[in-house]
């Protein structure tokens, strides 16, 4: 089986042309994701036929469950479709230094902008859609009288976490802090955090940390993952939060440990999030293994 390892500021994905193929995906995400054991990733992706987009991506996180979406995932699913000929080299609004593919996912289709450079793919924009804040939208078991719901307070181990909660096509609760990101104990408050009870679903957990009005920086625990390098869905509810909170400009960078990614929300409509995309290498898995 032949796969293509690729990363959008250190999230990185093993990705696979399943067109015609058939697996057990679960069973070998978990095994090819395995960062001693195997290829290691933070996910395996699918490139799927689709009949409502060009392509459709499937996502198994490196724990086997699956996702409904992935930011950076996207990205690099795109540079991976465009520069391995699966899709045709449509120019976006007639400018040849641009294309466009649009991408089927569990949370619906997302829409790409892919910037070329001779024959190669970077930096990637993908339309992550609008943000959704009904606690049944995200979901959350709360019972709340106003949305969105921001600064919901919540205690993990004796620390009060003001929580704002944000569906990107997946579910997010972001936190705001006042110290260095890297001072707060992630690997101890994440998976708490990931696995309460008012998450039906888990949920993505991310810390941040407002610099100024266009720059966050901010850490991620991804849900069926961990701590990642970076998250694309993790940045944009991010930076909605803090737009919504008045934190931030309608642009914001968001500083993650594997790079910067930036988003742009107005505060109504959808949010767009563009970074760098680079391919790490390609390889062969043995079928047996799968």
């Amino acid at each position: 089986m032949r796969f293509t390892k690729l990363q959008a500021t250190g999230n990185d994905f093993i990705v696979v042309d399943a067109r015609t193929k058939a697996a057990k995906w679960p069973k070998l995400a978990q095994a090819m994701c395995n960062r001693n054991f195997g290829v290691g990733a933070d996910g395996l992706m699918l490139v799927q036929n689709s009949t409502s987009a060009d392509l459709k991506m499937r996502l198994f996180n490196s724990d086997g469950s699956e996702a409904e979406v992935s930011g950076n995932g996207l990205r690099c699913f795109a540079r991976y479709a465009i520069e391995n000929g699966l899709v045709d080299r449509v120019p976006l609004r007639g400018e040849p230094g641009n294309l466009h593919l649009s991408i089927e996912t569990l949370s619906g289709v997302r829409k790409v902008e892919a910037h070329m450079s001779g024959n190669k793919v970077s930096p990637v924009e993908v339309n992550m859609g609008s943000p959704r804040f009904q606690p049944e939208q995200i979901p959350v078991k709360i019972e709340v009288d106003i949305t969105p719901v921001l600064n919901y307070p919540l205690e993990i181990d004796g620390r009060e976490l003001p929580l704002c909660f944000v569906s990107m096509g997946n579910p997010h609760a972001v936190t705001f802090l006042s110290q260095p990101v890297a001072d707060f104990p992630l690997d101890a408050i994440g998976p708490k955090v990931e696995v309460h009870s008012m998450f039906p679903q888990r949920t993505n957990f991310e810390v941040a940390r407002v610099l100024n009005r266009k720059r966050i920086e901010a850490r991620v625990w991804e849900r069926g993952v961990g701590e990642t390098l970076a998250c694309g869905s993790g940045a944009s509810a991010i930076a909605v939060a803090a737009r919504l909170l008045k934190y931030a400009d309608d642009e914001v960078d968001i500083i993650l440990a594997g790079g910067t990614l930036t988003v742009s929300w107005n505060g109504m409509g959808e949010a767009l999030l563009s970074g760098p995309v680079e391919e790490v290498f390609a390889g062969e898995w043995p079928e047996e293994g799968s």
